[in-house]
């Protein structure tokens, strides 16, 4: 079953990126040091960089049930940031996601998630995750309040390319088991 590639909660509208973002996208957060320090992905350098990561994203689309979505105010159209899902195996699939600076602390991430878990569990995926720098307290705390705990089985070391380049660090896991077809919103 394929997720929508677009959907709308309260506040948001959360659809599929297209070619014709990438410059907003770019500018808005991809190129931005402090919005991507935490992320495990290195930030964009050029218009390019976020075009390559928009052709992944529509491979990911065509290969998969679901991949990211962007993030959009409602009110004004405004580009807020991303999410998505990412596969593992038909079942599983990990999280995450970005905002611009102007966007935090709106409560725009819990939001953006809760409804992707929501996505998720129609679709059929029965464990999401989500890995996040021991460092960032407010991604830790999205995640909590949307059900995530930390799965402690392991111990995970990732690379942060914004912090430390090449070298790998503590990585938080945190996962959510889903009821397929079940509505999880709260």
């Amino acid at each position: 079953m394929k997720a929508p590639v677009q959907f709308h909660t309260a506040r948001l509208t959360l659809r599929q990126p297209q070619l014709s973002d990438a410059e907003t996208i770019f500018v808005r957060y991809a190129n931005d040091p402090e919005v991507t320090r935490f992320l495990g992905w290195p930030r964009h350098r050029s218009l390019q960089d976020t075009e390559a990561f928009l052709q992944l994203s529509a491979q990911e689309w065509e290969r998969w049930p679901a991949g990211p979505y962007l993030i959009i105010s409602r009110a004004d159209s405004q580009l807020l940031g991303s999410t998505g899902l990412g596969f593992q195996a038909p079942h599983e699939a990990v999280t995450g996601y970005v905002l611009a600076k102007d966007a935090w602390g709106k409560g725009y991430a819990t939001e953006a998630l809760a409804a992707l878990i929501d996505v998720a569990a129609r679709i059929g995926v029965t464990r999401l995750s989500a890995l996040c720098h021991p460092a960032h307290r407010p991604s830790r705390r999205v995640l909590e309040k949307c059900g995530f705990g930390r799965d402690d089985t392991s111990t995970w070391r990732v690379e942060f390319p914004n912090l430390a380049p090449g070298v790998q660090q503590e990585a938080l896991c945190y996962a959510l088991a889903l009821e397929t077809g079940k509505n999880h919103a709260g």
